[in-house]
């Protein structure tokens, strides 16, 4: 099983004629994923070694059967990219585009909550979805994960994501699912639509969640952990410990102001749920191992 994305996923890659779009789509096509299309509106009737360019996103559900986009543009026109996608009724968009600026980002996720229910965003600024074996869509190394399961993964940074996974699979245990979502304020997808996502998907015994300082999502996250995580195994680690307060580090959203948003207190909040919480992420692999052991 997997959440969101498998097999039968079919991508058109907006931005596949850039250099950036270019490499991760191909490098995604080299990994098993069904790259359908490209779309640039000046080179509509190319291709890019084989894979088709149309003019608009409706071309490319029309003629190539896509149904999920991978956004990879620049951020002055990113916005506008979603919400084509949206629009010519892709139901799952992946932009990795990082630099959106925040007030772009709450008015496209709005409008999406409003007019497109059933769309679902990861992103912006993240590493995309991977499901072992299957599909890849993003920027995850094509050689980390393990099919099988059964642990899924979501993560704020993407580099900690590739590392978590690797973790995993350094200790043989396959993942179902791997998710970044990204670092900015506004995220299309956050960790309760992916711990529900998990919860409910048979394969996935265990989930590890990466977090980070800044808002309250983790937090958000523990109180559906402790209430609604009834079969499935969390295991956390919250990067940014030793982060100076009102220093913004790396992300968007990585910003601790006053109390809220500190790692000591997301740390609290998860233990409280239940949840193991690494203190390094090379513990990941073992405290995972040990919790599907327990589950035995």
């Amino acid at each position: 099983m997997a959440i969101w994305a498998d097999e039968t996923t079919k991508v058109v890659v907006q931005g596949l004629t850039g250099k950036q779009g270019r490499y991760y789509g191909l490098r995604n096509r080299a990994y098993g994923t069904d790259v359908v299309a490209g779309t640039n509106p000046k080179k509509a009737g190319e291709d890019v070694e084989g894979v088709p360019i149309y003019a608009t996103v409706k071309d490319a559900v029309e003629q190539a059967g896509a149904n999920a986009s991978f956004v990879i543009v620049p951020p002055a026109i990113a916005p506008a990219a979603i919400l084509e996608s949206a629009e010519a009724g892709i139901g799952l968009i992946v932009c990795v585009t990082e630099h959106i600026p925040m007030h772009e980002e709450a008015r496209t996720y709005n409008r999406l909550k409003r007019d497109f229910p059933n769309t679902r965003l990861i992103g912006p600024n993240c590493s995309g979805i991977i499901t072992a074996g299957k599909v890849n869509i993003g920027f995850t190394p094509n050689n980390v994960a393990k099919p099988g399961g059964p642990v899924g993964v979501v993560s704020r940074s993407g580099t900690l994501s590739y590392q978590a996974i690797y973790e995993l699979t350094q200790k043989g245990i396959g993942q179902t699912t791997g998710v970044g979502i990204g670092g900015d304020p506004v995220p299309g997808t956050s960790f309760i639509d992916c711990l529900q996502a998990f919860e409910a998907d048979p394969e996935t015994k265990g989930v590890l969640m990466i977090g980070e300082i800044g808002g309250s999502q983790e937090e958000e996250a523990a109180e559906f952990i402790k209430h609604e995580m009834k079969t499935t195994a969390v295991v956390a680690y919250i990067a940014g410990v030793t982060a100076p307060p009102g220093r913004r580090m790396g992300h968007a959203g990585a910003i601790v102001s006053g109390n809220v948003g500190t790692a000591q207190g997301k740390i609290e909040a998860l233990r409280d749920a239940g949840a193991s919480v690494a203190e390094n992420p090379t513990q990941l692999g073992d405290l995972m191992a040990e919790r599907l052991a327990k589950m035995i």
